[in-house]
């Protein structure tokens, strides 16, 4: 379907606004250049480095224009100007977006020789990106150079570090960072720690022994640190030494949460067994700890074992004690499933649910729509409108919206507008966030200037609000 086909659908506003909102801002930003301009020292101004963030540039010019403005930023540099600092930060982000990390050491460096050295948070940022690639000495050496340009590196900057080595195999190493962390007086926080845990995971015997070493170092574990231990000892099957991990938080005052007892939960479920799932719930329920949407994804597990009908009594048995309504209860249980990517079996569970009576209603309908889009089955999404119409279940606006938005988000903008014909031909009223949708949808394919026009011509008819005419327009920069 066209952009001109969506916007012939839409019925004119009575009293259509003649004037654009926005008439006023380019006299108004003149007036106040012109007034700051003379509080603005002349001699040796800034530069500015030629635009590559222009959302109309396709992949490869984009590519172009950010290596054109790392070498004017260079060969202006050479010639001894001054640069616009913030311009050469966002420089040096895009450009490690890009992975192209040696020319964003170059603009840090060149930053640094210039007198406008980065600051702490940026260093930090090309430090994480470093690491992230496996350029963990590289980033060793920046920290240490760090001091030279006036910067200190925080407990972050360090964390970075850490889990950089952490996730190369380099626990000893990381243990000595962390020693040089403490002596330089910072303190190391809990994901620093968890870091460290998640590290000793490959070497069972060594999380524990860590988890000591910690206590020798004064570091009181939170719940935090008790869930990552928790959740390898279920990974790799040692549900018991993960029950004992719980029984030991009670004993040290430290409080569960879902967290704590979903990994068990799960790992119960995998090898079915039941009567200790509902030993685990009732446990969980006890202390007062509500189950969340990770409990109910554990539970799922019991449907990848081919178990359905023992998940469908498990999730009963804590709708039952958590005296909850059966419909809102169901409705949210297929919400989660869906929201954490297990959309069968949220059907399988529906399946069980409607032979006892439940109706899914619009929200349900909506959520498995979502999720069937998010896992990449749009064909099977569009097959629920029609399974649902031959139930008499007709879909609304908001199933509408759901699956156009699914749709756009799997960058297949044209079935979403192909969805939106067939909406307005059974005589659906599209509402703004269906338009706000399409909008984004266009925006997100870098069709820049059809996206604005598009939006202009929607705020023209009062189909979207001013806000959210300025609001998409900011967040995409459209014209």
């Amino acid at each position: 379907m066209s952009s001109s086909s969506l916007l012939h659908s839409i019925s004119p506003h009575p009293n259509p606004t003649t004037t654009s909102s926005l008439s006023h801002l380019p006299k108004a930003f003149s007036k106040a250049l012109s007034t700051t301009h003379t509080t603005l020292p002349q001699r040796d101004p800034l530069f500015s480095l030629p635009n590559w963030r222009n959302p109309k540039y396709d992949y490869k010019t984009k590519e172009h224009k950010l290596n054109d403005a790392h070498l004017y930023l260079e060969y202006m540099l050479n010639k001894g100007h001054r640069p616009n600092a913030p311009q050469c930060t966002q420089l040096l982000y895009d450009l490690c977006k890009s992975n192209k990390l040696r020319k964003a050491m170059r603009v840090m460096e060149k930053m640094a020789a210039s007198g406008n050295p980065p600051d702490t948070s940026t260093y930090t940022y090309l430090v994480n990106q470093l690491c992230k690639r496996g350029n963990v000495g590289y980033a060793m050496q920046l920290v240490d150079k760090m001091d030279d340009y006036g910067c200190h590196p925080t407990t972050v900057t360090y964390n970075s570090l850490v889990r950089g080595l952490c996730m190369h195999g380099n626990l000893q190493q990381s243990l000595q960072l962390m020693d040089r962390l403490m002596r330089r007086g910072l303190v190391p926080n809990v994901f620093t720690y968890s870091f460290l845990l998640e590290a000793a995971y490959k070497e069972w015997g060594e999380a524990e022994a860590l988890l000591e070493e910690m206590g020798g170092r004064n570091y009181v574990p939170t719940v935090i640190t008790y869930n990552i231990l928790i959740g390898s000892h279920a990974f790799y099957g040692r549900t018991e030494e993960a029950v004992e991990v719980l029984e030991e938080m009670f004993r040290n005052w430290v409080r569960p949460n879902a967290a704590s007892y979903n990994p068990i939960i799960a790992r119960f479920c995998k090898e079915g067994r039941l009567d200790m799932v509902m030993k685990c719930l009732e446990h969980m329920m006890h202390k007062r700890v509500s189950p969340n949407d990770g409990t109910y994804n554990a539970i799922a597990v019991l449907c990848v074992e081919g178990k359905v009908d023992e998940a469908f009594s498990v999730l009963q048995s804590i709708g039952n004690k958590q005296n909850m309504a059966t419909q809102e209860y169901y409705k949210n249980v297929i919400s989660f499933l869906c929201k954490k990517g297990n959309t069968l079996a949220a059907f399988q569970l529906l399946h069980e649910m409607t032979k006892r009576g439940y109706t899914p209603d619009s929200y349900t309908n909506s959520s498995l729509i979502r999720g069937l889009c998010m896992e990449g089955m749009l064909d099977e999404a569009m097959e629920v409108f029609v399974v649902m119409e031959e139930n008499e279940n007709m879909p609304d606006v908001d199933n509408y919206d759901s699956l156009i938005l699914g749709l756009c988000k799997a960058q297949r903008t044209d079935l979403a507008f192909d969805v939106f014909e067939v909406m307005v031909g059974k005589g659906y009223t599209p509402n703004e966030t269906t338009y706000t949708i399409l909008v984004e949808g266009i925006a997100h394919e870098e069709e820049g200037e059809l996206a604005g026009m598009l939006l202009r011509e929607l705020r023209s008819r009062n189909a979207v609000s001013r806000s959210t005419m300025e609001r998409l327009a900011m967040q995409y920069d459209l014209e």
